[in-house]
């Protein structure tokens, strides 16, 4: 989890390669994207850091895309498109993009602009987060840097089992049903339970001294998951 992750939805394949290049020589982890329908999926499959997201799509527009996207998600994303009419701009940034860069376009300003929006973005989800750390019985997770250790041993998670924990952890004591989590995770086009039952049975192996008896995210039959709350003993 320490490399950043961009999504590149582009269809030309000429400036995928060519801002995977840049990207992947600034330290990002780079994911690609070259329809509208795909750039969905991956977005909640795979949970970006950011989206660079070009407009022309060979099967929705990328205005649909964003507009999607924005319905379940306040992840950053930048339009970079041909397309240099303001009006296109503002609709892009009504919608809900954080930047609107127009190709062409340098190198240099592409990544100041990645780097602001993260920026912007990381102290906003400081701003929304009422504590910097959560434990409860050994189990910690430290917000800021996006790490969760057990008994103070570090625990590797994937990009969406970390958000699953962390939503559980932000609403501990209270039962989430499987299609808030589902919902909340992967977006209102996911409604399949079974990869929820998958990533909480990872989860649970990589977290819990005993999976089949866990303690910190306990299961309601039939309705979700609880975090264990740590006000009660």
């Amino acid at each position: 989890m320490d490399k950043a992750r961009i999504l590149i939805v582009e269809d030309e394949r000429a400036i995928t390669n060519f801002l995977t290049a840049i990207l992947t020589c600034n330290g990002y982890h780079v994911l690609h994207a070259a329809s509208g329908r795909e750039a969905i999926t991956t977005t909640a499959s795979h949970g970006p850091d950011l989206i660079l997201l070009d407009l022309g799509l060979p099967d929705i527009d990328g205005m649909e895309v964003l507009a999607g996207i924005r319905e379940w998600s306040d992840l950053p994303i930048i339009v970079v498109s041909a397309r240099q009419d303001e009006h296109e701009k503002v609709a892009a940034l009504d919608t809900g993009a954080n930047d609107y860069v127009t190709k062409p376009f340098g190198n240099s300003e592409l990544l100041a602009r990645i780097r602001t929006a993260m920026r912007q973005y990381g102290k906003l989800k400081s701003r929304e987060t009422q504590s910097a750390e959560f434990y409860v019985n050994g189990l910690c997770i430290d917000y800021s840097k996006r790490r969760v250790s057990v008994d103070s041993r570090p625990v590797h998670l994937t990009p969406i089992e970390y958000k699953i924990v962390v939503l559980l952890a932000k609403n501990a004591g209270k039962v989430l049903t499987h299609d808030v989590i589902i919902r909340d995770i992967w977006g209102p086009y996911a409604s399949d339970s079974q990869v929820l039952r998958v990533n909480m049975a990872n989860i649970r192996r990589k977290i819990e001294p005993n999976p089949a008896d866990p303690h910190y995210i306990l299961t309601e039959v039939g309705v979700g998951y609880r975090m264990a709350d740590p006000e009660q003993p």
